[in-house]
């Protein structure tokens, strides 16, 4: 079974503000924290599963009947529902602290049957919550732990769903032929550090070109058989790149099915690059003796 990345999440001061009574038992006190709706939708498309953990003092007794809890934590399980929010599982513990049961986070007693039929991406999994006893339940599980708040050491969502998906999009790939060594890497995240050196100045440039108007960066170097041709080095960049690209891309989330038209100086390039996972390529290239103008013959076609 292939590992999944999984998160687990407190519900009170993490999804919805914590009212001052700690207690949701009405619909007038769901508030929403800032940002996690969109937070969350990113997370489960980067392939995430989501898991609620919430510690529910004296829930199910005549403070705090069922009822008033289920009719609020309904409300709010359809609100995130509408938004294509939901949760793989969810616990709760019913316990007060002084009663020292198993299931009271940070202990880890809730979660021992999911955590023996599901197999978690540790490097990648998490517990996100707002108090202390969620970073210890992190701890005892192995997890990144990251909490909800504005002080230091703290978290908004945004920053928690940027921390969770920027391994995603970094990669680098080496390329080994009879004609080439090549080794990139690219930075969706930046375009800082771009270094290009393929020994095919021009090349060079448009490749530096890509990453500037593209808004990544490329560290590319190759050592090619450039004194039989310069088509090897280029093939060979363009598998090498496109590799890179496709590793980086990961679940191509936030990545939109749509294109522009670049002019630049006496130039006009028209590109239209599918993500969609069709495997599937044209190239349909005209130059006219006008358009060529001055190019050295060497690059005519």
């Amino acid at each position: 079974m292939t590992p999944k990345p999984v998160a687990f999440i407190d519900r009170d001061g993490t999804i919805i503000e914590e009212p001052e009574d700690f207690q949701v038992d009405a619909l007038a006190k769901i508030r929403l924290v800032d940002g996690v709706i969109p937070a969350l939708r990113k997370m489960i498309r980067t392939g995430y599963e989501l898991v609620l953990v919430s510690n529910q003092d004296g829930l199910g007794t005549n403070s705090f009947p069922k009822e008033e809890f289920q009719e609020s934590h309904g409300f709010l399980l359809d609100l995130l529902k509408s938004q294509g929010i939901t949760f793989a599982a969810e616990f709760i513990c019913p316990h007060f602290d002084h009663e020292q049961c198993d299931c009271r986070k940070p202990r880890t007693g809730l979660l021992t049957q999911y955590l023996i039929n599901t197999t978690i991406d540790t490097d990648r999994s998490c517990v996100i919550g707002d108090r202390e006893t969620d970073i210890a339940m992190a701890d005892a599980l192995g997890l990144k732990g990251f909490r909800i708040g504005s002080g230091n050491g703290e978290y908004s969502w945004p920053h928690i769903a940027q921390a969770l998906m920027g391994h995603t999009r970094t990669a680098s790939v080496i390329r080994k032929t009879n004609e080439t060594a090549i080794r990139v890497s690219v930075n969706l995240e930046s375009d800082y550090g771009t270094s290009i050196i393929t020994g095919i100045g021009f090349f060079d440039h448009m490749l530096e070109q890509l990453s500037k108007h593209g808004g990544f960066s490329i560290d590319l170097n190759c050592n090619g058989d450039l004194e039989t041709g310069r088509h090897h080095t280029i093939e060979d960049c363009a598998l090498a790149l496109g590799e890179a690209m496709r590793k980086a891309l990961g679940t191509k989330i936030d990545i939109k099915r749509y294109g522009f038209t670049l002019p630049m100086d006496d130039a006009l390039s028209t590109a239209a690059l599918d993500l969609s996972g069709r495997p599937f390529c044209k190239i349909d290239m005209e130059l006219t003796r006008e358009m060529v103008g001055d190019m050295p013959t060497e690059m005519v076609p």
